[in-house]
């Protein structure tokens, strides 16, 4: 009997598997599914594809091959196991799916459809913010971090932990240094505000803020190997549109550069002037020469009147690219060299001449800048005529990511460690949610089709009411606990001095 059990249990186990259908008919093109993922290229470490077939039939049967390896799934929601995924793109190639269907008339099966898959990794580990997409409500932020290579997923820091009924908190503004989670800043504003500044297993609060800067830091960029934080000071406020595609405008009011020294918790100067606004810094891979996004525009109104007359100029603020020698021993900057200058660029979609360039980004190699194209101001992720751009900067040359591009927002741009895959902030799917979208870029830094994040549960982007901000790699996680940065974050930040 006990020989018998055994028999029956293994005769049911095979019998779940679902089989290929022996009998069918071919038909022209492929079912609709959620996400699309034909035709991308994807590293041989990435969590499972899944998809939904957005289809009526009784039955689904699809069909993953790699080579002599395949994979035999039933039903709408196509969910590959994380053992039977990881042994099937292991050693990478191009994967074929099939898909058969079964309805009345009897069983069918669609075009096959293919994904390439190669053997450069993906960093192990994407952080986000998800934020409600409202305008003005913060009280229920989180940063979190997701293994890439699997489904889990993980808060960094929730502003709950901190938020009072009295006041909440915002954060924003998270960054890392060489791609290494164990090296992390980020803002907190509003309740028990502060810079937290993370370094092997140690946390820090500072106050960025000093009587000679406008505001406390903003949108950084570590030095690749010195302890030093380049920032943007910047006073920002929103302009609500009435009759426009776009729904808001974040303007600066004033914006300065700053760099802070993380072990003399000392800020010294960098540009500090009312004539220009200076935002966006990111180093050179070599840290001999650091990049931001300026625009030169003088406030000629005083007081409260200057934010009247930036809510009626601010399609006229139009950023460059350029750039400053560093020296690292004296903490000093060369003259502004320019790199990128957009505002003589023609747009693709107005007749107007003039773009303004934001984020630029260095390929770890230096070879390729990449920077944000919109018609004008500093705050593309509002801007539906955003788009990614490449520099060579070998060559000089310049060109349009459209392999990455879309109709919608393309806006916050991250390299991998190894250069070889770029995320991107995009609204193509809907319009008003932002998605992480990856994409391969190959030695010749040209770009495949980007796929969507991929997600255990398929309509998981569907159901979402959130948006992904600031997707950033790294190859090791955040060890630090979120009750560990929250039990720091209500205490007293430490005052930074300012270098005179």
């Amino acid at each position: 009997m006990k020989i018998l059990s055994y028999i029956l249990v293994a005769f049911l186990f095979v019998s779940c598997r679902p089989s290929i259908p022996e009998d069918y008919a071919e038909i022209d093109g492929c079912l609709e599914m959620y996400p699309d993922y034909r035709g991308v290229t994807i590293p041989c470490n990435i969590a499972p594809l899944t998809f939904h077939i957005d289809e009526e039939a009784d039955e689904f049967v699809t069909v993953m091959t790699v080579g002599e390896k395949q994979m035999v799934l039933s039903g709408e929601d196509v969910v590959p196991s994380l053992e039977e995924w990881r042994e099937l793109i292991a050693d990478g190639g191009k994967m074929t799916i099939d898909t058969y269907f079964e309805n009345e008339h009897g069983w069918y099966k669609s075009a096959t459809w293919e994904v390439d898959i190669v053997e450069d990794e993906i960093d192990q580990y994407l952080s986000y913010r998800l934020v409600h997409p409202g305008y003005i409500l913060y009280d229920d932020l989180a940063i979190w971090q997701r293994d890439i290579t699997s489904w889990d997923e993980q808060v960094i820091y929730d502003t709950r932990m901190a938020s009072t009924d009295e006041k909440a908190q915002c954060i924003n503004c998270h960054s890392f240094r060489n791609y290494d989670g164990r090296e992390m800043q980020f803002h907190a504003r509003a309740a028990f505000g502060g810079t937290i500044i993370v370094r092997d297993g140690k946390i820090d609060k500072v106050n960025l803020k000093t009587d000679s800067t406008i505001s406390a830091g903003v949108y950084p960029a570590w030095h690749p190997t010195e302890n030093l934080i380049a920032y943007s000071n910047n006073n920002t406020g929103q302009n609500f549109h009435t009759l426009d595609r776009d729904k808001v405008e974040v303007l600066d009011e004033a914006s300065d550069m700053i760099l802070y020294d993380v072990e003399k918790n000392m800020v010294y100067p960098v540009c500090v002037g009312t004539k220009e606004f200076e935002c966006y810094p990111t180093w050179s891979p070599d840290g001999e020469w650091l990049y931001y996004s300026k625009a030169d525009y003088a406030v000629e109104a005083t007081g409260e009147a200057v934010w009247d007359e930036l809510r009626r100029n601010y399609y006229r603020f139009k950023y460059n690219i350029v750039r400053r020698k560093f020296h690292s021993q004296t903490r000093s900057f060369g003259d502004e060299e320019m790199v990128l200058k957009a505002d003589t660029m023609t747009s693709r979609y107005y007749q107007e001449a003039g773009l303004s360039a934001t984020l630029p980004r260095f390929s770890p190699d230096g070879r390729y800048l990449v920077v944000t194209l919109a018609s004008f101001g500093v705050f593309h992720i509002w801007h539906k005529d955003a788009d990614i751009y490449q520099i060579d900067t070998q060559t000089g040359e310049g060109r349009y990511m459209d392999g990455l591009n879309s109709r919608e927002v393309e806006s916050y741009h991250s390299w991998s460690s190894n250069g070889r895959w770029m995320v991107v902030s995009s609204r193509r799917e809907d319009g008003s949610y932002t998605r992480p979208y990856i994409s391969y870029i190959d030695q010749d830094g040209r770009e495949r089709r980007p796929f969507v994040l991929p997600q255990k549960n398929p309509l998981h982007n569907k159901q979402l009411q959130r948006s992904y901000n600031i997707p950033e790699f790294t190859k090791t996680p955040v060890e630090v606990t979120p009750q560990e940065i929250a039990s720091r974050m209500k205490r007293d930040a430490v005052q930074a001095r300012y270098y005179r």
